[in-house]
């Protein structure tokens, strides 16, 4: 890149205004402002010419967007998940990586323990009864839950998010034990009420609440299959608020509809924004559409954190959220 032409920057998808007024103060900015995954064509019409693509979770960033792009510096992605991005590819081609993590921790963990609230009482489905106009009397079994007080939540993946379900979960009177690739820290595991870590068998067996918050990768695709499902407790509820293709949702909703487990809090799904049709008309499932990070401080804090990353990049600084293959 000329030092005396402006960076050019395209921004794939629609980001809060601060974030572009960031990116604005770094360079020639194009950005497309629709909610609409913007086509194929029209992006690689301005990649041509791009120095740094700012991208969403809908971009597949993969050999045929970087060939779209052969002047690109760097790839930050407005999103703590980058399992949309080759980062391989991308680093075979000296094109830097970049992602948001932490500012989405909270609100991702307040989702999650929602899900699970909507899920152990019922009240997707209390709320789709009202909404149905169809008859109803109180009545002393109605609609009967499961309280937390007291019940075990297992985490699979005790990374920010996961830590952060934790503690919420802990308010609520939960025990916590966890897998992850290693052992938090034993204050950690402490605050948390002596937490435990546990292989993915005992955890599954052991667990009444079930909460996915661990990255997607080869290694985590469908770890959550039929005979994961069957390792659980038939009164077990499984939550999912990381990424879809962790979950086998063929499986899913079978254990659903059968009685393998009582139910499930969904936020990702296997193929977004598609749905499994098997699990639309079950009563005990929960569906929501992605709302993890939608709060509009967390959305604006993701995209001035991707517009920190290009800010740096381009003024020779090192990327302050670098993803490496």
């Amino acid at each position: 890149m000329n030092p005396q032409t402006p960076a050019k920057i395209v921004v794939t998808g629609r980001i809060p205004e601060a974030g572009l007024d960031a990116l604005r103060a770094a360079g020639d900015v194009w950005a497309w402002d629709s909610d609409e995954v913007i086509a194929v064509d029209v992006r690689n019409e301005q990649l041509a010419a791009a120095d740094v693509a700012v991208t969403l979770l809908t971009d597949k960033v993969d050999d045929a967007f970087l060939d779209a792009a052969p002047n690109l510096q760097l790839v930050a992605n407005v999103a703590v998940g980058y399992n949309n991005i080759d980062v391989a590819a991308c680093t075979e081609r000296n094109v830097q990586v970049t992602n948001t993590p932490g500012v989405l921790t909270d609100a991702t963990a307040d989702l999650a323990m929602g899900l699970v609230l909507m899920s152990t009482r019922r009240l997707a489905e209390g709320e789709r009864l009202i909404r149905s106009k169809t008859p109803w009397q109180w009545g002393m079994f109605m609609m009967l839950g499961t309280g937390l007080q007291g019940r075990t939540l297992g985490i699979v993946g005790m990374g920010g998010i996961g830590a952060a379900m934790a503690m919420r979960a802990r308010a609520f009177g939960m025990n916590i034990v966890y897998h992850n690739r290693r052992s938090v820290d034993e204050a950690t595991e402490q605050l948390l009420g002596g937490a435990r870590r546990v292989d993915l068998d005992e955890l599954l067996a052991t667990s009444d609440v079930v909460s996915l918050n661990c990255p997607y990768s080869k290694e985590t695709h469908h770890l959550i299959d039929i005979d994961a499902l069957s390792l659980m407790k038939p009164s077990a509820h499984l939550i999912n608020t990381a990424r879809g293709p962790i979950v086998d949702e063929e499986a899913l909703a079978k254990a659903l509809k059968t009685g393998l487990i009582a139910g499930a809090g969904l936020d990702v799904y296997e193929n977004e924004p598609t749905v499994h049709p098997g699990l639309l008309d079950l009563d005990n499932v929960t569906l929501v559409p992605h709302l993890g990070s939608a709060t509009v401080e967390t959305r604006t804090a993701m995209a001035t954190t991707a517009a920190a990353n290009v800010v740096a990049v381009l003024g020779g600084r090192d990327a302050l959220n670098p993803v490496t293959a």
